[in-house]
């Protein structure tokens, strides 16, 4: 899952973003609203976690931008003013869910979850392909009964290919939802980590690689 996080308070958004990278998930972090516009149009999102009230431009003005673009990233809102009025505010603005602060962070986690299922075709929470489960709530793996133990981004790479469900992924597509935007694009990152996950995945091998295209479950 891709993930934008736009908070001025730079602390929180910093933590907010290693939390959720905990839970396998592709974070890139702004402190406006006018850098949260300017990556909204390079890179496409499953969720933007949107604080309402923003420097240089108002979260109320990203929100709509947004909506209007109509783009699939949902838009989960996060302020200080909790009345009911300010929720019914937000939503009719078209943010799809609304979190006052402050929030308890599982509530966080499990709201962008939810956000980013809504985001992209309807996958079951496990993943079941060619005896590899995947459960992405617990964030745990396993071939034919055999626990695999994986590293979040190994994980992302996993997931990625198996909701792919047999098409081809590219490496750029792999880098667009599994890594942030700090990645270098001509890095051999994807290679090494899906070496990895072969290894660990074991026999018969179950990742194909097809040239110049990229890889297959």
């Amino acid at each position: 899952m891709r993930v934008l996080v736009v908070e001025d308070e730079r602390d929180l958004a910093d933590l907010v973003a290693v939390g959720l990278r905990r839970h396998a998930m592709a974070v890139d972090v702004v402190y406006d609203g006018a850098a949260a516009v300017e990556r909204l149009a390079v890179h496409d999102y499953d969720v933007l976690v949107l604080d309402r009230d923003l420097p240089e431009m108002h979260g109320d003005l990203v929100c709509r931008e947004l909506v209007a673009r109509g783009s699939r990233t949902r838009i989960l809102m996060m302020t200080a003013a909790a009345s009911v009025p300010e929720r019914v505010a937000g939503l009719g603005m078209g943010a799809d869910d609304y979190l006052p602060k402050p929030f308890d962070y599982a509530e966080l986690v499990a709201r962008v979850r939810a956000l980013g299922r809504r985001s992209r075709p309807q996958a079951p929470p496990v993943l079941n392909r060619h005896g590899i489960v995947l459960d992405t709530h617990r964030l745990q793996a396993a071939r034919d009964g055999r626990h695999l133990h994986l590293s979040l981004k190994e994980f992302a790479v996993l997931e990625v290919l198996m909701r792919a469900d047999g098409a081809v992924v590219s490496s750029e597509r792999l880098l667009e939802e599994a890594w942030d935007e700090h990645t270098d694009p001509f890095t051999t990152v994807v290679r090494v980590v899906v070496s990895r996950l072969r290894a660990k995945l074991g026999d018969p091998p179950c990742i194909q690689t097809v040239p110049g295209a990229g890889y297959l479950l």
